[in-house]
């Protein structure tokens, strides 16, 4: 994913940043703890899809799905 495009996507519950997060496959808003999956380059900016992060280490506490074979960011 281009990093321009994450710069100019926030978080739609708070409005603040997103990080590039899961090795690619998810945008991380770090103020709500959130990680929104990347399906097939597209981002999932909807709060349901969102993955909550495990207060340990900043990951997905359910493991987002692989990314398809072939893709590239």
């Amino acid at each position: 994913m281009d990093t321009r495009l994450i710069e100019l996507l926030v978080c739609p519950v708070c409005k603040g940043p997103l990080q590039r997060g899961d090795q690619g496959q998810s945008l991380v808003c770090p103020a709500d703890r959130l990680a929104f999956p990347i399906r097939d380059g597209i981002p999932v900016m909807l709060e349901n899809e969102a993955l909550s992060l495990d207060t340990a280490d900043n990951t997905p506490a359910v493991a987002l799905p692989p990314a398809p074979s072939g893709q590239t960011d």
